[in-house]
């Protein structure tokens, strides 16, 4: 048993670590950042294998048919005066995992206070698999329910990793004895307490887990040393305009060990005809970045413009020819303007994404603003107007036009010269689903420059490693997706955005490390026609005969 050690209502500093060996349980503890404490117990099987007989009664809500869910609420009510030892409510399905609530009592031995009665209170995972290669990371809320004041329902937050060694995480002090039995606390009725847990996890690793059945789709597979690249191929597969340009590229005649657009077209027609996870060793291997340095010593930015710009030729002179600048060229107008003469310099230029700064920046508009911000040359740093000499002027950037397909770069990545290492910003910071840029623009174009967000991009962890994910809204619907490699697995609209922003230090639930590094918006005025459902008939013959031909 994995335990937090909880704090009394009436006190603030942590329970000291309580490590004891008795008949029912071995205790090993180790000291969390946050101060509490996490405990290990190995439940004596015969208490683990109990069923509630007359000691408890099961107040589950009704079963959803869903067992994939991706979230549950269910409550366990337990007669006090009966509980001596290690208590499991009736197993709740989420994820296809069954889910439990354990409940003990428990003494803290101190040196320094007496003896101290407490009621441990976990969340148990998936715990009577044999297998040890299982894991599901999930959050949840553990509440002692108040009879009568039900807004005065105790609660204590958790996040953790479940795994076959660490299957259940909770407080090994939820709440004193004594509080409990208090019947001015409102938590005891007629003998009886009522546990009660609010559980979102994820869809677990190293089980049997059917991403086309649960969501239609199917995931990538981890083949090391990819970091973003899964991220961003699932991005571009779900551009349905671009994936349909794709399967129209010329292909016949290349050498398919060294084409980066075979490779591609043969990755996103497994992507959408396979049941299972698919493979990316041929597609890497096409462009050259078959190595972790290959990742390392690049970014996603730099991986999306390989990957078009190898399209964006392939499909010159084609029936395709420039559709990758119909979807993704957007333009600016970078000037130069004298104060006080009449001279002004300008230039066009197309860009494909957009960088935007995160630090000292609360939200998308601030990081826009700033990007427009204007820059005044005066002083040692006056402009050159040729025959008007040095002058003082103004230097900024407005948007000429914006793309279909607008991909937001979100610089949490940057190098520090105090360290002269690159560090990764963590600091919060907040994306709309829905996002109008026209006052960015120099002159309104014809339709309104209004977004609707459709992929989120995530990293957790450091600038050295970590995972990567991303989260999309495959039809534009508002109905969110997240994709973790092999595995693919429905969530909610929070998860993919809100929980993204980063910095919620104070919200167990997500992590620091955990933000959003790219994001992609689709213009609602070309919506219909960049998710238009690409079919098998959109694919040539001769392209499946080739691929089909390869298995």
């Amino acid at each position: 048993m994995n335990q937090v050690a909880g704090k009394e209502e009436q006190q603030s500093e942590p329970e000291e670590m309580d490590t004891r060996e008795d008949e029912n349980t071995m205790i090993d503890g180790k000291m969390l950042e946050n101060g509490d404490i996490a405990m290990k117990t190995e439940p004596n099987p015969l208490v683990n294998g109990r069923e509630g007989g007359s000691l408890t009664s099961n107040l589950e809500e009704p079963m959803d048919e869903d067992e994939a869910r991706s979230e549950a609420t269910f409550a366990y009510t337990v007669n006090i005066s009966r509980l001596k030892d290690t208590a499991l409510s009736q197993p709740t399905f989420v994820r296809n995992l069954p889910w439990k609530i354990m409940c003990m009592p428990r003494t803290s031995p101190n040196q320094e206070r007496p003896v101290t009665k407490n009621l441990g209170f976990f969340l148990q995972c998936n715990a009577e698999s044999d297998s040890s290669s299982w894991s599901c990371n999930a959050s949840a809320e553990l509440r002692l329910i108040n009879h009568q004041e039900p807004e005065r329902t105790f609660r204590r937050k958790i996040q953790h990793l479940f795994y076959s060694k660490e299957n259940d995480w909770g407080f090994s002090h939820f709440v004193s004895w004594t509080d409990l039995l208090d019947p001015e606390k409102g938590y005891i009725k007629d003998d009886a307490i009522t546990l009660e847990v609010k559980v979102s996890a994820d869809a677990p690793h190293g089980v049997s887990w059917d991403s086309k059945k649960h969501t239609g789709y199917v995931g990538l597979k981890n083949q090391g040393a990819t970091c973003y690249m899964n991220s961003l191929l699932q991005t571009l597969f779900f551009t349905n305009k671009l994936r349909k340009a794709v399967y129209l590229m010329p292909t016949e005649s290349d050498d398919t060990t060294k084409s980066v657009a075979f490779a591609l077209q043969r990755v996103f027609y497994e992507l959408q005809f396979s049941d299972k996870p698919v493979g990316t060793k041929k597609l890497t291997k096409s462009f050259g970045w078959d190595t972790l340095d290959s990742f390392m010593q690049h970014d996603v930015q730099e991986l999306c413009r390989v990957l078009l710009d190898n399209v964006e030729s392939k499909m010159k002179a084609t029936v395709v020819e420039g559709t990758i600048p119909r979807l993704f060229e957007g333009k600016t107008i970078s000037y130069v303007e004298c104060k006080h003469v009449k001279y002004m310099s300008s230039r066009v230029e197309a860009f494909y994404d957009i960088q935007l700064n995160v630090k000292g920046k609360k939200n998308i508009h601030e990081s826009f603003k700033d990007y427009v911000a204007i820059e005044v040359l005066d002083g040692d740093n006056k402009y050159d107007a040729g025959e008007n000499g040095l002058q003082e002027a103004e230097k900024g950037v407005w948007f000429n036009s914006f793309p279909s397909v607008l991909h937001l770069q979100l610089m949490r990545f940057q190098y520090d010269p105090l360290t002269d290492t690159n560090i990764k910003i963590n600091d919060r910071f907040e994306f709309p689903e829905k996002l109008n840029l026209d006052s960015f623009m120099q002159t309104a174009e014809s339709t309104p420059a209004s977004y609707t967000l459709h992929a989120v991009l995530v990293h957790s962890g450091d600038n050295h490693g970590g995972h990567y994910v991303v989260y999309i809204n495959p039809r534009g619907d508002g109905k969110w997706c997240k994709f973790d490699d092999d595995v693919v697995s429905r969530c909610t609209k929070q998860e993919a955005i809100d929980n993204n922003f980063g910095g919620h230090e104070e919200d167990i639930s997500v992590k620091h490390c955990t933000n959003a590094y790219m994001l992609v918006y689709i213009r609602d005025s070309a919506v219909a026609e960049v998710l238009l459902p690409v079919t098998e008939n959109d694919i040539p013959l001769s392209l499946v005969e080739r691929l089909q031909e390869e298995k």
